[in-house]
């Protein structure tokens, strides 16, 4: 990949290959769906998650996080482009697919192009920055940033290698016909498709779908496995692993992790299955979802043993989180796991079950062990500590494209949080907006505003954490200080508009 903005010489070159010992591998995990509580860590009671807890114990946990969207697509492009969602292009789930644009898999029927809105190119993305930078990056598991073929792709985008999906739709299905791959170094030129030839034996819906074995959760893990066994202390890397655990759909081997739940909740949930939005059928939905986060969990351990037997462990933060509140879609049930229902809403809603999610980061001797944090951030604050973390300066200016009118980055690091070195700087409001459901959200320290379909609601988080009470009208001064905030947050987007409040 040629640098996008900045072309290194061969002194800078040989001066990062010089110090890269010194500089952090970063491993971000991000699950899919996950709500808040759906962690042991987090107060979860029904379901086991030792691995991430004890990641939890050996670094800091944050307990008001926030994702970028309160869907994937825009979740992700916030994190990747260091924006909020009235900033970036991507604010939605814009997928692009046809059924009349089809081919065959076995006896299956499958789109002959599939993918989401691609990231605006002229706004660098965290890996773009990061190979230009000197580090090797690896991305396994939902891509989401450009359909296939789009001028945003792993291959385009700074990413040396990729095994996952490159749509989220098809992630509906955790036995897929295909999955997408690329590998700079072993030549490709492009990303592509691999067949899973297994899987096309058997139908994508129905009885005969339980006969297909290839399990693209495993794949995908076992390639970032794979990936990491490949890496040394002599080059820093980024791996962004976007795991698809614990989506729908409520499908999985049927093996000791599943058979450990099975039978275990005094109440079961039948599934009839969605043929049309992939989500295949079962019995067991309220065991299927536990075992799901439970297989995540395991594979979290996985990923710690590895770069323990690596020797990588102590100069790599490792970073767990999901990409928005938790779904009922498929078969899963937030209401049952989450009795406590400390947060109102769920994914693709501004309510705070929408959007906090957990986060936890673990770099051993540099974070802070077994610390609690109530710093509030949200995704678009990663990129700036990310930068931060690898010693990449200015990142700003260096990578702020002057080709345009306005090119935002929003983030404020939370490096000085993490380690306690330096003042931590903070937001005067985080901001959130998502068409689908025509809602905004503001955060302004314990205040939190909803504006749903334009109509205006404002919630106490330090009285009321369910947002239950509006006190718009009690409090018009801090309603009028939100609003404006609205007004210089949001852009207009013809793809995903928004009605803004009076």
């Amino acid at each position: 990949m040629q640098p996008r903005y900045l072309l290194f010489g061969a002194s800078t070159l040989a001066a990062l290959a010089a110090g890269a010992q010194q500089r952090p591998n970063i491993i971000y995990i991000m699950c899919d769906d996950m709500g808040y509580g759906d962690l042991s860590c987090y107060g979860q009671q029904l379901i086991s998650t030792p691995n991430i807890d004890r990641l939890a114990q050996q670094g800091m946990r944050f307990t008001q996080a926030y994702a970028g969207s309160p869907v994937s697509a825009p979740s992700r492009a916030s994190f990747m482009t260091g924006q909020h969602t009235g900033h970036t292009h991507v604010r939605g789930n814009k997928e692009y697919w046809s059924n009349n644009n089809t081919m065959k898999y076995g006896n299956n029927t499958d789109y002959a192009l599939v993918g989401q809105e691609p990231y605006d190119t002229a706004h660098v993305i965290i890996p773009e920055i990061f190979k230009d930078n000197g580090y090797t990056t690896g991305m396994f598991g939902k891509w989401a940033g450009g359909y296939e073929g789009s001028v945003s792709t792993p291959d385009k985008r700074g990413i040396d290698e990729f095994y996952g999906y490159i749509c989220q739709f098809q992630a509906h299905l955790y036995y897929p016909n295909f999955l997408n791959a690329y590998s700079r170094s072993a030549g490709d030129k492009a990303v592509k498709r691999v067949v899973l030839d297994q899987n096309i034996q058997h139908a994508m819906f129905g009885d005969d779908y339980v006969n297909r074995q290839q399990y693209s959760s495993d794949l995908i893990h076992q390639h970032a496995l794979n990936w990491l066994d490949k890496q040394s202390k002599a080059q820093p890397f980024l791996g962004i692993f976007t795991y698809t655990l614990p989506h729908a759909e409520l499908i999985q081997p049927e093996d000791s992790i599943l058979e450990a739940y099975k039978g275990h909740f005094c109440a079961e949930r039948q599934y009839g299955g969605d043929k049309g939005s992939r989500y295949n059928p079962t019995n067991i939905a309220h065991a299927q979802f536990a075992a799901m986060i439970s297989r995540l969990d395991m594979q979290v351990g996985e990923i710690m043993k590895k770069l323990e037997e690596k020797g990588l462990a102590e100069n790599t933060v490792v970073i767990f989180t999901s990409d928005n509140g938790p779904h009922e879609e498929g078969g899963a049930d937030p209401t049952f796991f989450n009795r406590d229902a400390k947060l109102r809403g769920l994914k693709r809603s501004t309510y705070e079950g929408g959007i906090r999610i957990p986060f936890i980061v673990s770099w051993p001797g540099q974070v802070r062990e077994g610390v609690t944090s109530d710093h509030q951030f949200a995704f678009y604050d990663l990129m700036a500590t990310f930068c931060d973390l690898a010693g990449i300066e200015n990142y700003e200016q260096r990578y702020r494209n002057p080709r345009l009118k306005n090119d935002w980055f929003d983030g404020i690091s939370i490096y000085p949080t993490l380690t306690g070195k330096g003042t931590q700087k903070e937001h005067d409001h985080l901001y959130w907006e998502f068409h689908e459901t025509n809602m905004l959200g503001v955060r302004m320290g314990n205040w939190k505003m909803v504006v749903n379909r334009g109509e205006v609601h404002l919630y106490d988080l330090a009285n009321d954490l369910h947002e239950d009470h509006d006190v718009a009208a009690a409090h018009p001064e801090v309603v009028k200080k939100m609003k404006a905030f609205i007004k210089q947050d949001h852009t207009d987007s013809p793809l995903f508009r928004v009605t803004l409040p009076q």
